[in-house]
């Protein structure tokens, strides 16, 4: 998908109306956000150079792993996500992606058309890779 900088939404009032322009980082920003909301997301993730980027900068980068393509009004996102172990993964991306259309048309006012998702890992807590390992220990 396309990286656009900005993209615009025309809107009207009685005071003669007026133009609204997002910054693609600012509808990444708020996809992000909702889906780290979603019980069983554990992080997005994003590219190789996105990961060496993100050591350097110390801020969290809530844009990481997600695409933006924006139509006149509508828009449409991919994102990578990386999920807890012990979820129901298809669970998982479909509350996402209703978190996401939710927050980006309440926000922006612009229409999503798709929220894709790719799965990209599974992340385990530590004490269950413990218990894994005692188990299989006492297996052998």
């Amino acid at each position: 998908m396309s990286q656009e900088t900005e993209v615009y939404s025309q809107i009207t009032a009685d005071d003669g109306g007026g133009k609204i322009i997002f910054a693609t980082d600012v509808i990444a920003t708020i996809a992000g956000l909702a889906a780290t909301e979603v019980e069983g997301v554990d992080s997005l993730s994003g590219t190789v150079v996105e990961g060496i980027t993100g050591m350097l900068a110390s801020k969290k980068n809530f844009t990481k792993g997600i695409k933006v393509e924006v139509k006149e009004d509508e828009v449409a996102l991919d994102m990578s996500l990386t999920v807890k172990y012990g979820t129901k993964i298809h669970e998982v991306c479909r509350k996402v992606q209703q978190s996401v259309k939710n927050a980006v048309e309440t926000m922006t006012g612009l229409r999503v058309t798709m929220v894709n998702i790719s799965v990209q890992s599974v992340t385990f807590e530590k004490a269950e890779i413990k218990e894994t390992k005692k188990e299989k220990d006492k297996a052998e």
